[in-house]
């Protein structure tokens, strides 16, 4: 058995001396991938990105002038989460984790969801910070709508395997500099 949190601190020291800050997600790439797939969506979820995560703000911004709504979480009593709208011109404020999260306003369902992450398998399991939050977002979410989760990451966050828990949820893609993993293949 594999330590998740001696695996995180590894990821994340080496995300934070290697990291480029100038990389970017390849936006025509994205916005390929999301026309093959005919995905008829109206919310999208993002991340305001922290920690030397992947900046996934420019899709946001574009996602956002084709008239979509953009979505970022606020954490809630209880390690909670909830998306709600916001546009670049909206003001954010800083949560107790030092992220920045929208000025409460209606809660909205995301149908696309960017999930950030510490490392990832072939398998499409995830590793996360070790809070649980989106985990249990999407479980919340799963009950009531079907949710396409794509993780963001570089692909030196690859491992071979990740310990998966169950309450741990898979992700349906995940995108890095050298494209997107759907089903142990990249295209």
């Amino acid at each position: 058995f594999v330590n998740k949190s001696k695996i995180r601190s590894k990821i994340l020291k080496f995300r934070k001396d290697n990291t480029n800050k100038n990389f970017k997600i390849d936006t025509r790439k994205f916005f390929s991938f999301l026309k093959t797939r005919k995905y008829n969506f109206k919310n999208f979820g993002g991340y305001y990105p922290t920690n030397h995560e992947i900046d996934d703000l420019e899709i946001l911004y574009l996602l956002e002038k084709k008239n979509y709504n953009i979505l970022l979480p606020i954490i809630r009593k209880n390690n909670q989460m909830d998306f709600f709208k916001w546009s670049r011109n909206d003001p954010l404020k800083i949560n107790k984790y030092g992220i920045p999260e929208p000025i409460k306003s209606k809660i909205f369902y995301p149908e696309i969801l960017f999930v950030p992450l510490v490392a990832y398998d072939d398998n499409l399991n995830r590793l996360g910070y070790g809070g649980g939050f989106y985990d249990r977002y999407i479980n919340k979410i799963e009950k009531y709508k079907k949710i396409i989760k794509i993780g963001l990451a570089f692909s030196y966050q690859r491992l071979k395997k990740i310990p998966f828990a169950e309450h741990d949820k898979k992700l349906d893609f995940i995108m890095t500099e050298k494209g997107i993993l759907e089903w142990k293949y990249y295209f």
